[in-house]
């Protein structure tokens, strides 16, 4: 069984691609993380994932306003 599935996730910031096109899946129980260098998506991903980078958006844009 999949605890997580992730398909053709992407994310970009004022142009520039943070997340690009990603897919992955994670099995229940199985251990999993992320590798890469500075710069290279894993936080940001990790905040789609979990809904943070949603609220982060909506508080810039609630911030400018």
């Amino acid at each position: 069984m999949k605890a997580i599935e992730v398909e053709n996730l992407s994310r970009t910031f004022n142009g520039l691609r943070a997340v690009d096109n990603i897919s992955f899946s994670v099995d229940a129980g199985e251990i999993f993380g992320f590798l890469g260098h500075n710069g290279a998506g894993k936080t940001t991903t990790i905040r789609m994932l979990s809904g943070h980078a949603f609220f982060a958006a909506v508080w810039a844009l609630r911030r400018r306003s």
